[in-house]
């Protein structure tokens, strides 16, 4: 009876520990099953932050086209191909050298100036490393600064003095400033930056640069031949194609939605925010431009109002994620009104010649968006109860880019003119650069030569 008991307590001891043993390893595997979700759910994440931000950067790629087709549309036939080429050519060389060096001294550790480490996919990490998406990325944006500067000089610059100042601003003048405002995306952090300047897609960091920078290059380069007569009053030199102009813009308004909710660079909700803030501001725009053009001018221009469109755009970039769409609808509508009075002020008055009217688009029309957030910014914003310290900040921002842009522009393109040349020559001008500076026509046996 003993022996049987002492049987019956084994057993039951046994059985005991085999079910302590079975609970403890559901128990483990429940937690590591648990461990491997939570990995797989943060892997996710992050893979959908990379598509997204890819399909961002493929959409402000397409800007080179867009870029490319409202230029070529407000200029002449004769140029189409030299256009074409200086839009191809500034994304390529851009690519490059901000590979080798720009977006290490955008985004590399600082020194408080200029970033010094990660040139040339040093310290990237592996293949599968968030640094190469974000690169991708802003080459994108380190190419539409310098297009833009492409637009004013259009129709008398040399193509090896393009290709030269393509190379200094997407390797030196773009990424340095870009350091000051965005620098610590990735690594230390931009002096700007640490005032409190805002600029969340780039306003001032890419459109007012390339703004300035393409003020300083027209006013070095000297107006189109008969651009302006004897005593100084403007001639309109009337572009070959308006309806490729009108494309190219509804090209660069897909682009910006890329530009604009791809600087989120993640896959949240604030994308359809930021997707609305961006159109409305751009309606307005070309509204706006719309209705002022007509006061002006008794009609409804074409021209100007592809260019609101544009200026709206540019208006929004800064403060796109942080105005409301109210907010957004007035910076649009300013933008529309302050772009055709530009591009009257800077024809007439400063009498720099801008076929397209980039520098009133990006160098004005961003100024006054990065501006805008100290007023229209629902957190630190003036008009929000913030006071005038944003407002203030931001104003820095704007003169210091446009210090550090027209400054080393002028140097840059009084350099170029001094030693490989910046101009063609008069009688090239007049026949076209398709046939002088590539041996080409852009639409071959409709080509009209002008001899004086």
């Amino acid at each position: 009876m003993r022996r049987r008991k002492w049987l019956l307590a084994l057993v039951g001891f046994m059985l005991g520990v085999f079910v302590l043993t079975g609970a403890t390893q559901a128990a483990e595997e429940e937690s590591t099953t648990l461990e491997s979700v939570a990995e797989k759910v943060s892997a996710n994440a992050t893979n959908a932050d990379i598509v997204w931000t890819c399909v961002a950067a493929f959409l402000v790629f397409f800007m080179q086209a867009g870029f490319a087709l409202v230029e070529s549309g407000f200029t002449r036939a004769k140029n189409s191909v030299n256009i074409f080429m200086k839009n191809v050519m500034d994304f390529s060389v851009g690519s490059l050298v901000f590979f080798l060096v720009g977006f290490g001294l955008m985004f590399g550790e600082t020194n408080g100036l200029f970033g010094t480490t990660l040139f040339a996919g040093s310290g990237f990490g592996d293949g599968e490393s968030w640094n190469w998406t974000f690169l991708i990325f802003q080459t994108v944006f380190a190419a539409t600064a310098a297009t833009i500067v492409s637009g004013a000089m259009a129709e008398r610059t040399k193509f090896s003095g393009y290709l030269f100042y393509s190379v200094f601003i997407t390797a030196l003048i773009y990424p340095i400033f870009g350091s000051w405002a965005w620098g610590g995306l990735l690594d230390g952090g931009g002096w700007l930056e640490g005032m409190g300047f805002l600029d969340f897609a780039g306003s001032t960091v890419v459109h007012s640069v390339g703004g300035w920078l393409a003020l300083a290059g027209a006013i070095v380069l000297g107006p189109r031949v008969g651009k302006y007569t004897p005593e100084g009053k403007p001639k309109a030199i009337v572009g070959h194609n308006i309806p490729l102009a009108a494309l190219g813009v509804f090209i660069l308004w897909l682009g910006w939605f890329g530009f604009n909710p791809g600087s989120t660079t993640a896959a949240g909700g604030s994308i359809g925010y930021i997707a609305v803030t961006t159109n409305l501001a751009a309606a307005a725009g070309a509204i706006a431009a719309m209705f002022t053009a007509w006061a002006i001018f008794k009609k409804p221009d074409g021209s100007m109002t592809l260019n609101g469109a544009l200026a709206g755009l540019v208006g929004i970039t800064a403060g796109c994620d942080g105005v409301h769409p109210v907010g957004a609808i007035v910076i649009g509508l300013a933008a529309g009104v302050l772009v055709v009075l530009a591009v009257l002020f800077i024809d007439r008055v400063l009498k720099v010649d801008d076929p397209v009217g980039a520098v009133s688009v990006h160098g004005v029309c961003g100024a006054w968006g990065t501006l805008a957030v100290g007023l229209f910014h629902t957190d630190s914003g003036l008009f929000y109860g913030g006071g005038v310290g944003q407002l203030g900040t931001q104003a820095v921002g704007v003169v210091t880019g446009f210090g550090w842009a027209f400054g080393l522009g002028l140097v840059l393109f009084y350099a170029i003119k001094a030693t490989v040349g910046l101009r063609v020559s008069r009688s090239e001008e007049l026949r076209g650069l398709d046939v002088g500076e590539h041996g080409m026509e852009a639409y071959s046996g409709f080509q009209i030569f002008v001899t004086e």
